[in-house]
């Protein structure tokens, strides 16, 4: 079967890809066969908390002088340029321009400009920072040994959850929903293993809005998406489904796409007729 496109790819133009490159990213979706590739960049304008130095990795210079998180912004330039010179080197590989939102129910007017330039075919939204009382943390963060008292992974992820929901119904600037189970890559290795129906009502309802929005899921690849909530995306209404590496590298491009295209395919999903296209609810 052939590999679906990777729509969530990250280069050099992320804040947090320094190994990131788009030229490389390209030759190695044109090695895997590879319909499309979208290169998705960050637009962060979250200023989250930095808990203590000792959570701060070495060389990470998005700190501002309140000693909280800074994402440079989006060289639009200069990425759209790169962009446009992969598209003459690998004219046989459709190369799609995108931008992943962090939290953009949270900086609504700076979400609807960016998107109302009409120079992103995909646009991602994430959730990467929950509020504590009147603070933003990094959702890794708030699952580490610098995180606040009185919380538990089972607690950060019902969090997710909800805001995952203010995020789908409180904006209408992206056009597909990314890693919703994203606090799963920083689970704790001492926490029970995360079983999804204990928040069973919880992914639903989140689901539910998101198909009503008639917009797309993506099944991240990086952890893959466990095939039960992929299901739940079905039973609810959910007609596409995307399928993203979040690559920062360019030999992560398309990793385990195998194995989630079996889920997406058990759960009621199939290859469009493009192959670059979302997968689509199996007709009846």
């Amino acid at each position: 079967m052939t590999l679906p496109a990777d729509d969530h790819v990250h280069s050099e133009w992320s804040w947090d890809a320094a190994g990131g490159s788009m030229e490389r990213s390209c030759a190695r979706a044109v090695e895997l066969g590879l319909p499309s590739i979208a290169f998705t960049e960050h637009v962060d304008h979250t200023r989250s908390v930095i808990p203590s130095a000792a959570a701060v990795p070495v060389g990470f210079a998005a700190i501002g002088p309140d000693g909280r998180f800074r994402a440079p912004p989006l060289d639009v330039a200069g990425y759209l340029d790169c962009l446009e010179r992969c598209r003459w080197r690998f004219p046989g590989l459709r190369i799609r321009s995108g931008v992943e939102l962090g939290e953009p129910h949270w900086f609504p007017a700076q979400s609807a400009a960016l998107v109302a330039t009409g120079a992103y075919q995909r646009v991602l939204g994430s959730l990467h920072a929950l509020l504590v009382g009147d603070d933003p943390w990094f959702v890794g963060d708030l699952l580490g040994p610098h995180a606040p008292a009185g919380l538990s992974p089972h607690i950060v992820m019902r969090a997710y959850l909800e805001e995952s929901l203010r995020m789908i119904e409180g904006t209408s600037s992206f056009a597909v929903l990314a890693h919703l189970d994203y606090p799963l890559r920083a689970w704790p290795h001492q926490a029970p293993a995360f079983d999804p129906t204990t928040l069973e009502q919880e992914f639903r309802t989140a689901l539910r809005a998101l198909a009503a929005s008639e917009r797309v899921l993506e099944i991240s690849t990086k952890r893959p998406l466990q095939a039960q909530i992929v299901r739940w995306w079905h039973q609810e209404g959910g007609t596409a489904v995307s399928f993203g590496s979040d690559a920062h590298p360019p030999e992560q491009v398309a990793r385990r796409f195998t194995d989630c295209q079996a889920i997406a395919e058990a759960a009621g999903f199939l290859p469009a007729d493009d192959p670059a296209h979302f997968w689509c609810r199996r007709r009846p």
